[in-house]
């Protein structure tokens, strides 16, 4: 059956031949250099969808398809789109939404059925050529075998089909294609063109989706929104930025960051502000203050772009392009409010910044929406804000360390003073309002791994305060170096941070911060506890310690050298300098790069018993 629809597509795309091109072919080699002339003469709406269902189930009352529908005609070769859609049986006029998936990820039918639980009608599109569905999965390797024409291997699967040009990633099919202008063989325009770059291809074949829902039976075509992550974040963006189809849109990780290139072409068509002030739909920003892709000290700018001001953001304090469950859900309550009118999300948090105070420690004053009740409030500031694009600028944004200070209510406001170690450094602030929901809400995650969650967050805009500033305000460095590292008092936990906040394991940032650097020769320790006998792992960047527990009421001393930090191949730490992460933990693996080839070594064992218990992690001298 499969080889007979192979034919069938071939034959088919084999008579597109002669179909109209997509977009109009660029006279006397001058290619175009604007926003509305690389847009100009393309029509989401006017090419037929060509829809090939190439699977199809049912689950808990959700109609799911794996189909394909047609992107365009570049070249003389239709090009296809392949993705997951789905929609509650029977539902009518339902809100649409396009969901995007990021760098090296999939279509995922989490996203579908999770949302069709909820009422809505989703596709998640492929661009890049991967799918996850039951029965039916296109990795890499089964990416290549379509592109081989393999079609007798067992593995063999249709997907995305890009015909002449090339939108894939994680692998290319000829070229890397993204924010690259350059001509090829197998590039739209001969010469130099933004219309070259995959982002422009990848962001058309968006647009396509949205005429995909806008002709499903199931689907009101006026309430139509568009989310992604990461990569899928930017070309949320640039949909929403070149479609005014799109009335609402939820970009997480990425689409506020890629602002400078050298190339003139690529920063007026291609990079994230050319979309951004264009963009007119309700937005929530979903940016955790240590990501490295879409940076929270690019939001007020992003903010300020866009062409409305019904916009939120939700940041979480430590995370690096991931998220947990309070901050994810802020796509689906956002789409609730502006497709559904089913949610009122609350208003931005208000925050007044004084550095200018009596006893010369800054401080912040949040006034948080009070129309639906407030479980708490959290202020978190930095002195390692960096955006000068040096070399450590990297590692610095997604190491930097978040302080936590739990804010005093005083009538509406909240209040929280910011001690800060230095005034030859910026200060970076913000705070965090969370609200419990009326009843809890479940979805597909960034990395469609399904959630539950109570509670929702919302953030108020960062505030970038320059180290010359705080001078200029009489600001006095009134924290001071410490070697008491954590004491494990209520509340530690806002200071450190995990993925799977149901599991014990935690990491931290703190030794990143030069607050708590090692003294020379100093040791590592603490005191833990735990009923049972286990193996407690310290986990130190890309080292490790495995330090065995007793098990029972008393505490018991660990002190670590650096000698007791060994990576995958052994090699201990030999000293404790540049520290990044450090992790408590009961198992995990360790990698390391030697001589290009991985080396992987396992740590501690799975926990048993209760969570463990610590106190006082310092630097003994």
């Amino acid at each position: 059956m499969m080889n007979v629809l192979t034919l069938l597509v071939f034959l088919l795309g084999t008579m597109a031949v002669t179909a109209q091109e997509t977009l109009p072919t660029i006279e006397d080699g001058k290619a175009p250099k604007t926003f509305e002339e690389a847009w100009a003469g393309f029509d989401p709406q006017a090419e037929p969808l060509d829809v090939e269902v190439l699977k199809e189930w049912e689950q808990d009352g959700i109609v799911l398809q794996v189909l394909r529908y047609r992107i365009g005609i570049f070249k003389g070769q239709k090009a296809m789109m392949a993705g997951v859609y789905g929609y509650p049986k029977g539902g009518k006029d339902l809100p649409g939404l396009v969901q995007i998936h990021g760098g090296g990820q999939y279509a995922h039918w989490h996203a579908c059925l999770t949302n069709a639980k909820r009422g809505y009608a989703t596709i998640s599109i492929s661009w890049a050529g991967r799918i996850s569905a039951p029965d039916y999965t296109v990795n890499p390797d089964v990416v290549k075998l379509f592109w081989e024409g393999k079609t007798h291997d067992p593995n063999y699967k249709l997907t995305t089909d890009w015909g002449a040009v090339d939108g894939y990633h994680a692998p290319f099919r000829y070229k890397h294609g993204f924010s690259v202008a350059a001509p090829h063989e197998h590039t739209l325009d001969s010469v130099a063109s933004p219309r070259n770059d995959s982002w422009f291809l990848c962001a058309l074949g968006g647009r396509r989706a949205l005429t995909f829902l806008e002709r499903q039976p199931e689907v009101d075509g006026s309430k139509l929104g568009v989310y992604g992550h990461s990569m899928g974040g930017k070309l949320t963006v640039m949909v929403a930025g070149s479609d005014d189809r799109v009335k609402a849109a939820a970009p997480s990780c990425g689409g506020i960051s890629d602002r400078t290139q050298k190339d003139p072409m690529i920063q007026a068509v291609i990079c994230d502000n050319a979309y951004l002030k264009r963009m007119t739909c309700p937005t929530i920003f979903l940016s955790p203050a240590n990501d490295f892709h879409g940076r929270i000290d690019d939001l007020p700018a992003s903010v300020d772009e866009i062409q409305t001001d019904d916009w939120r953001v939700t940041c979480a304090a430590h995370h690096n392009h991931q998220d947990t469950a309070a901050y994810e859900v802020g796509t689906q309550v956002w789409m609730d409010q502006q497709l559904k009118g089913t949610f009122e999300v609350p208003a931005t948090p208000q925050t007044e910044l004084k550095l200018k105070t009596k006893n010369g420690v800054p401080s912040l004053t949040v006034t948080p929406d009070a129309s639906k009740p407030i479980l708490y409030v959290d202020v978190h500031y930095t002195q390692q804000g960096q955006a000068d694009g040096k070399p450590d600028d990297g590692q610095n944004t997604m190491n930097r360390f978040w302080h936590h200070v739990a804010p005093v209510k005083q009538g509406d406001t909240w209040t929280a003073e910011l001690p800060v170690l230095s005034t030859d450094k910026p200060l970076w602030v913000y705070a965090n309002v969370v609200y419990p929901l009326d009843k809890p809400i479940s979805g597909a995650g960034y990395y469609y791994g399904t959630y539950t969650t109570d509670r929702f967050n919302l953030s108020s805009l960062v505030h970038l305060i320059a180290a010359g500033d705080l001078k200029a305000a009489g600001v006095k460095a009134t924290m001071t170096p410490s070697l008491v590292i954590e004491a494990f008092e209520p509340g530690w936990e806002k200071e450190w941070f995990s993925y799977r906040p149901a599991e014990w394991a935690r990491s931290t940032h703190k030794l990143y911060d030069p607050r708590w650097a090692a003294p020379e020769g100093a040791k590592l320790a603490m005191e833990a506890r735990c009923e049972e006998a286990n193996t407690l792992v310290v986990g130190l960047d890309e080292s490790a310690a495995e330090v065995a527990l007793e098990g029972g009421a008393e505490w018991q001393p660990v002190i670590l050298s650096e000698a007791d930090v060994t990576d995958a191949t052994g090699d201990a730490r030999s000293d404790w300098n540049d520290i990044k992460t450090l992790r408590l933990a009961a198992q995990e693996t360790l990698r390391e790069q030697v001589d290009g080839e991985g080396k992987t070594r396992k740590v501690g064992a799975a926990w048993k018993g209760a969570a463990p218990e610590f106190r006082n992690l310092r630097w003994v001298e």
